[in-house]
């Protein structure tokens, strides 16, 4: 079916994915419809994100369901959509609501490096979703607000994180524990064990969403260096049918999968990177071809309509993490990854979607 068709009737039916609180998940459609509307320019888009945004936000700048005191740096991301929101319309609350986040920020826990616990509950750990979670926010809140020491903050932030995950071949581990205590941490690095690609499509994005609001200039300089490496090594990793797999290091291993969620998040930030010049000149033509290919391998092959007729995309990992989650212990390994649940239509992977096209459209115009 038409792409847009199927955004159109995803968003038409989205439910808020925890009961209407404030969330990431929330937030990956408001991403994936703003820019949308960006590319398009049709009412359409906008018309869905006041629809989902506008009933958590109150006039006062309130979120609903958000509790600062958590400490949870997914709450964070949602925030992107609310400069957007401020532009559109005016209204203060936007702004408000953004103040309130950029609070959160201010007293979040930080580990000795300087980077941001994930969660509260999660102490001493950063993870690869966190960078993109927290930062490109920070960095636009900063610009937005005439605060430069923030966007120097978040880009220590991302040379110290991809300095504690970074791997021998080229890419990067969910996660670090600076305390050592969790079972998943080596006890002398700190870093889980494996590769899983969702993790680096999250700081894939973020690095070309940082990227993508900052001039390039010497304090980027080394940050547009490690993302022309990381795509370089996303393009020549991608499997002949244009997606990645799921364990991303270890194409061959039993069980392993070609994972849509991830393989839209790469689509996005290769067609962003080639369209915005954030790769070297003579990386553009390759960069923008991987891109298209993965996106057309989507759009083609994981886009299937269901037994009721109505469009899924489809082969989504539902959730994946570190430690202990409901009564488990998820203890990083390869193996680990290949357990998780996959499902349908979840917003992690049809937001990037939507992201992915929406830059496709852009570089066409």
């Amino acid at each position: 079916m038409n792409p847009t068709d199927y955004f159109d009737q995803f968003a038409q039916r989205y439910r808020p994915y925890k009961g209407g609180s404030w969330c990431y998940e929330d937030g990956c459609l408001y991403r994936g419809l703003q820019l949308l509307f960006e590319a398009t320019g049709e009412k359409r888009w906008r018309d869905h994100l006041h629809r989902l945004a506008d009933r958590q936000i109150a006039a006062d700048g309130t979120l609903f369901g958000y509790d600062p005191a958590e400490y949870n740096i997914d709450h964070i991301l949602a925030g992107r959509s609310l400069f957007a929101l401020a532009r559109d319309t005016g209204d203060a609350r936007y702004l408000a609501a953004a103040e309130r986040l950029a609070g959160q920020l201010e007293s979040h826990p930080r580990i000795p490096q300087g980077n941001y616990w994930h969660k509260k509950r999660y102490p001493h750990q950063v993870w690869l979703d966190g960078l993109y979670m927290g930062l490109p926010f920070q960095i636009e809140y900063a610009l937005a607000t005439d605060k430069p020491a923030l966007v120097a903050d978040a880009l220590r932030q991302f040379s110290t994180a991809l300095s504690l995950t970074a791997t021998p071949a080229g890419l990067y581990v969910h996660g670090y524990d600076d305390s050592r205590e969790q079972r998943w941490a080596d006890p002398e690095t700190g870093r889980s064990p494996a590769v899983w690609a969702r993790a680096v499509g999250w700081l894939a994005m973020a690095l070309v969403d940082a990227l993508a609001l900052l001039p390039n200039d010497s304090a980027s300089g080394p940050h547009r260096l490690l993302a022309h490496q990381l795509l370089d090594e996303l393009i020549a990793r991608q499997q002949p049918s244009g997606l990645w797999m799921q364990v991303l290091d270890a194409p061959a291993l039993e069980g392993n999968y070609e994972e849509s969620s991830a393989s839209a998040m790469f689509a996005y930030a290769l067609l962003r990177a080639a369209r915005l010049g954030l790769v070297k000149p003579d990386r553009v033509p390759q960069t923008s071809a991987a891109g298209e290919r993965a996106l057309d391998a989507l759009l083609n092959t994981r886009l299937v309509t269901d037994r009721e007729g109505v469009a899924r995309m489809t082969t989504i990992v539902c959730v994946a993490g570190l430690g202990g989650f409901e009564g488990t212990y998820r203890d990083g390994t390869p193996g680990y990854y290949l357990t998780e649940r996959v499902v349908a239509d979840d917003p992690k992977g049809v937001g990037p979607l939507m992201m992915a096209f929406a830059e496709n459209v852009s570089r066409a115009e």
